[in-house]
């Protein structure tokens, strides 16, 4: 960590938060706390300066506009290329998981992301909305993942960019993958919010963040959170 306090950023909350992505910010200062973490919540509005030390970097979700113009205020900040250079937790989703790559669609236009993880976003055929689950990539050590997607992009993977899982309902990426990872640096296009739905991720991400693995951490008592999951991936069979 960068204190003895756990710093988290919310990016550009003005431009970047829809579908209740905000909670994901929630969910990690609330179980990094019942563990005796203590945190701050620092939320960045885009006509501000991003904070160059921090612990975790969190970017939300949005339209066209405001996910194109957060993209160019991104690029000219620099804090979050500079925070996953440095090895810091980035955790973005849908409108902010694109901008994590080289490039994204935005009204019909190419607009340039962060080139922080190998793959580029255009239009898909057709709108993906509903209910996303799939096995999670083998290297994370994580169990079913599980969420709520609504966007219209397809992202299409390079050769340094592992997905972050499969897709068995749904479509995320483009029907066969689901989200990105790179070192410290996790995309998804999961709403719902997605570390509520998948509170494993949220360990992983705040263990990464405190320099431990997943299994120091204290366990929670998570009964609610792993009924909501298993009546949600239920209901998809």
């Amino acid at each position: 960590m960068s204190t003895s306090m756990l710093r988290l950023v919310w990016v550009y909350p003005d431009l970047l938060s829809t579908y209740g992505d905000r909670g994901n910010l929630l969910i990690l200062s609330h179980r990094a706390e019942s563990r005796g973490i203590l945190t701050e919540s620092v939320m960045v509005r885009s006509d501000q300066a991003l904070p160059r030390q921090a612990d975790i970097y969190l970017i939300g979700g949005g339209e066209d506009g405001p996910q194109s113009l957060a993209a160019e205020k991104l690029i000219a900040d620099g804090a979050v290329a500079e925070a996953a250079d440095a090895g810091r937790v980035v955790f973005a989703v849908c409108a902010g998981y694109q901008i994590l790559g080289t490039s994204f669609i935005a009204s019909d236009r190419e607009c340039a992301g962060l080139g922080l993880l190998d793959m580029r976003s255009d239009r898909g055929p057709s709108r993906a909305v509903g209910e996303l689950a799939g096995p999670v990539n083998p290297a994370l050590g994580l169990p079913t993942l599980t969420g709520f997607e609504n966007h219209g992009g397809r992202t299409h993977l390079g050769p340094e960019t592992a997905a972050l899982a499969n897709v068995s309902h749904g479509i995320g990426n483009d029907g066969s993958t689901e989200g990105a990872f790179r070192g410290k640096v996790v995309g998804t296009y999961l709403h719902g919010p997605a570390l509520a739905r998948n509170p494993a991720l949220a360990d992983l991400l705040l263990a990464w963040a405190v320099g431990r693995a997943p299994e120091e951490l204290p366990p929670l008592d998570d009964r609610w959170a792993q009924q909501l999951r298993q009546e949600r991936i239920a209901a998809l069979v």
